[in-house]
Parts: structure tokens; C-alpha cells; sequence
């Protein structure tokens, strides 16, 4: 199955916070889009890793996802390694994606950075002849995407782009607020996290509305590239 935008993430509901709004939009577009996920999010100090998967599982009839996957890399623990790198590679040849969005190159999870060193290399040695893969027993072709670009997170990263996704915004939220473990407002006896104190709310949305205040939108999600990216003449450009 060959998508157009395939967006990695460390834990299910990374891509839905930092790029749900751009995949959706895409989406509405007749794009054929998926994710795939590193981990299971089991390290999370709410929730489970089957609660995670149905939550996945939520947002992603709610965004209208093509395809999601896990490959259950550890939680915290995945390395930069051989195994994983190859595991990244047969998941870029599987979809064959003209683009890939990877995890922020630097945030507070000391997760997302590594996945986002992780996925961008796997996207390269992905477009090496030598590398072999399979797939369900089957020799898998080399392919390397077009771009790779990576949505930014909890930390303020200056975008090299941004996206409009002012008319997505409401369902991005919905798909957001799919990992309810996460996000709702916790009960007696349970335990309060970063995630969801209602500065987190207020602070995300904040966040989007900069990033659309660049090019006087509502709402936009921040993107940084990993070479220059071009135009046919300066009239592409917001």
C-alpha cells in the first residue's frame, strides 16, 4: 500500500499532538496518509499499553486514517540500533511515502529526539539497494521519501514552516483528546501529570495560534526540514 504521508511517532498521540492538524487536512485533500508508531507509550504513568492501543485506535477512525502500526520498540528504552533502524526501513518500504514527519529533533521526552535521529536514518539507509528487507516473505524494493520533516513538540522550536490548519482544528482536538488516559482532568487518588493540568491546554493552544499568527491564520502547526526546501517562484510561498 503506497501512501503519500506516512508520520512516525515515539508514542501513540505524538503525531496527533504535533501534526494531527496537517494530516488531517491532507486527508480532506483525497491523500492517503498513515502512522506508525515506535512504542506502545507502556512507560506512561497513566494508562496502559492496551489502553493506548485502543485509544490509537480512537483517533484514528476519527482522523480517517489509511493504515496505523506499532512496532513495539521499548518504551524509553529503544536504542539506536541495527534492529530498530531495520525495523524503520521495512516500515518506509512497506508504504513507499513521498513524505515522511518524524518527532521533534529535540524535546523534554529524551524519546523524541531519539526518534526523530532514528526515523531519519532509517528513511536513508531505507534508499539503499544493498540493504535488504522483507515483508510477509517477500524481498522489499528500496525507496527513499522525497522529504522528512519533523512536527515540533512540547518545546518552542522556531518552525521552518508552517502549516494552516485553522478548519482542522476542532477534529485534531477530538483526536487529541481520543487518548483520554492522557489528557482528562484526573480523579481522586489519581495521579496528576504534566499532561493534565488545564495550563497544558491552554499552553498547546497558544502554541498553534503563534504558529498561525505568522501567516494571520487561526490555528498552524510548526514543521523544521532537514534541507532547504524549494519553490517553483516566489508566489508558492504565504
Amino acid at each position: 500500500m503506497k501512501l503519500d504521508i506516512l508520520a512516525f511517532g515515539a508514542h501513540p498521540d505524538d503525531v496527533e499532538l504535533g501534526a494531527g492538524g496537517t494530516l488531517i487536512k491532507h486527508l480532506q485533500q483525497g491523500k492517503k496518509v498513515g502512522i506508525v508508531d515506535l512504542t506502545r507509550g507502556e512507560l506512561g504513568t497513566r494508562g496502559s499499553a492496551d489502553l493506548r492501543d485502543q485509544e490509537a485506535a480512537r483517533s484514528s477512525e476519527i482522523m480517517g486514517l489509511t493504515v496505523r502500526e506499532n512496532l513495539h520498540m521499548a518504551d524509553g528504552f529503544f536504542e539506536h540500533s541495527r534492529e530498530n533502524l531495520l525495523a524503520v526501513v521495512r516500515a518506509v518500504r512497506k508504504y513507499q511515502p513521498d513524505i515522511v514527519l518524524a518527532n521533534a529533533i529535540s524535546d523534554r521526552h529524551p524519546d523524541h529526539g531519539k526518534g526523530s535521529k532514528l526515523v531519519s536514518e532509517g528513511c536513508f539507509l531505507a534508499g539503499l539497494v544493498k540493504i535488504e528487507t522483507e515483508s510477509q516473505g517477500q524481498p522489499q524494493e528500496k525507496w527513499r521519501p522525497k522529504a522528512v520533516y519533523h512536527y515540533i513538540q512540547d518545546r518552542y522550536i522556531h518552525p521552518d514552516f508552517v502549516v494552516d490548519v485553522s478548519e482542522q482544528w476542532d477534529l485534531k482536538m477530538q483526536t487529541v483528546l481520543a487518548f483520554s488516559s492522557q489528557f482528562r482532568q484526573p480523579q481522586e487518588g489519581e495521579d496528576v501529570t504534566p499532561l493534565t493540568t488545564p495550563e497544558f491546554m491552554d499552553a498547546l493552544k497558544g502554541k498553534f495560534a503563534t504558529f498561525g499568527r505568522s501567516i494571520q491564520a487561526a490555528y498552524a502547526e510548526g514543521f523544521t526540514v532537514e534541507r532547504t526546501p524549494g519553490v517553483h517562484d516566489l508566489f508558492d510561498l504565504h
